[in-house]
């Protein structure tokens, strides 16, 4: 699964968004890479960190975001942010908050993202949806425990 933007969720992130600039590398690049989530979260990464070889098939944004997962999908903190501007998607501090938790989040894990980067994740999540993406990005390795523990 490679969620894309449309052209009209660009423009309404970067209405939204039009006074914050260091969210602006992403909302370019986004631009770029036709709303393709996953390539222009590789561009940004690359320009920051050089081109680093994650293994042929694996999403750079996906061991991003399953190396923070059980922060993103705890009940406290980043879910209920993100939880709470879903309900209200016309809020720049809401999606700022978001954006800067999931910076200080990654960066405990040793993650060093930016605003840029953080900002094409957190665009990624709300496109799946938080429920979608905490079930969706479960490591299999959980499940195959449970079908263990049961048998």
């Amino acid at each position: 699964m490679n969620p894309q933007l449309t052209p009209a969720e660009i423009q309404e992130i970067q209405q939204l968004l039009q006074d914050d600039t260091a969210t602006q590398p992403a909302l370019t690049t986004l631009q770029q890479h036709n709303g393709d989530l996953e390539a222009s979260f590789d561009a940004l990464w690359q320009e920051k960190f050089g081109k680093t070889d994650y293994g042929k098939g694996k999403s750079l944004l996906q061991l991003t975001l399953d190396e923070i997962r059980a922060e993103i999908c705890g009940d406290d903190g980043l879910r209920g942010k993100i939880t709470e501007y879903t309900k209200n998607p016309g809020s720049a501090s809401l999606f700022n908050s978001v954006i800067g938790s999931l910076v200080i989040v990654a960066a405990a894990h040793g993650i060093p993202i930016d605003g840029a980067i953080a900002t094409i994740a957190v665009l990624y999540i709300l496109k799946i949806g938080i429920n979608v993406f905490c079930k969706y990005t479960e490591p299999d390795s959980e499940a195959e425990q449970g079908k263990n523990n049961n048998s």
